[in-house]
């Protein structure tokens, strides 16, 4: 009974972390970029009262064993990164990525962080920047009076200015891609880091041969949390929740009629 209350109370705790998780997804439904969480478990040690395979006789084996669990545990909640769905927004910088890469974004620090939100804005200096101020690596600058700002399918910036027929060509925006992107470390806003799960980033033009996805110009990239599903997975949590709650009250009832007994 020692064993039950613990493994139910081990139960308890997974579903609660998977519940925060659950939470985190659905908070962030309509962030743009946002890519969801999924939780995964894990059973816990395993105490061996019979060993499988141990000898039964002197020609016979024990063929399954003995083996009590001790519980589970969430041991990761992998980011998926499947595609999100595409809103038109009108504005000639905002981006998304058809397929794979990510915006490289430099930091205040210098450091460089990726993003799948790609929605853009001309700073006082007509850098291409974030929400958050921070400029697109490699820096793309536009004029502000440019006019016609057109980003080709493989990054190419282009515009023109009042009174040319001319096209300039305000930069390349190049994208990054990771071996494994679920290794990726989240920093909020949007942004990731690299780690030695990812591996190191290979940059390319969109589009290219390493593998990256095409630009489309004035849409961005939704949130592929599913509402639906994340409720789902929600009353699913809480009912595994509840069972497990129901092992720890049936093995306090147990230890209730033991204590009984000398009355």
């Amino acid at each position: 009974m020692i064993r039950a209350l613990f493994s139910a109370a081990s139960g308890m705790e997974a579903q609660q972390t998977n519940v925060d998780n659950i939470a985190h997804n659905l908070a962030n439904a309509n962030t743009v970029g946002y890519k969801m969480r999924r939780a995964q478990f894990q059973d816990l040690l395993y105490q061996t009262m019979v060993q499988p395979g141990a000898a039964a006789g002197s020609q016979t084996v024990v063929p399954s064993g003995l083996q009590l669990g001790l519980g589970a545990r969430v041991v990761s909640n992998e980011i998926a990164f499947s595609q999100g769905s595409f809103s038109s927004t009108g504005n000639p910088l905002d981006l998304v990525i058809q397929g794979r890469g990510f915006f490289q974004i430099r930091r205040p620090s210098g450091e460089i962080a990726y993003s799948r939100a790609g929605q853009f804005h001309l700073d006082r200096d007509g850098n291409m920047v974030t929400s958050e101020g921070d400029p697109l690596e490699p820096q793309i600058t536009i004029p502000p009076e440019a006019q016609n700002i057109s980003i080709g399918s493989d990054g190419t910036v282009s515009f023109t200015l009042p009174g040319q027929t001319t096209t300039q060509l305000g930069g390349q925006i190049q994208l990054a891609n990771f071996a494994n992107p679920a290794g990726l470390n989240s920093i909020g806003r949007n942004l990731y880091l690299p780690t030695d799960a990812s591996g190191e980033p290979t940059i390319g033009n969109p589009g290219g041969q390493e593998g990256l996805g095409s630009l489309l110009q004035g849409y961005v990239e939704q949130s592929n949390v599913s509402v639906v599903e994340e409720f789902i997975n929600m009353i699913v949590s809480q009912r595994a929740y509840e069972a497990n709650s129901k092992v720890v009250r049936a093995a306090d009832e147990m230890y209730q009629q033991v204590n009984n007994m000398n009355r």
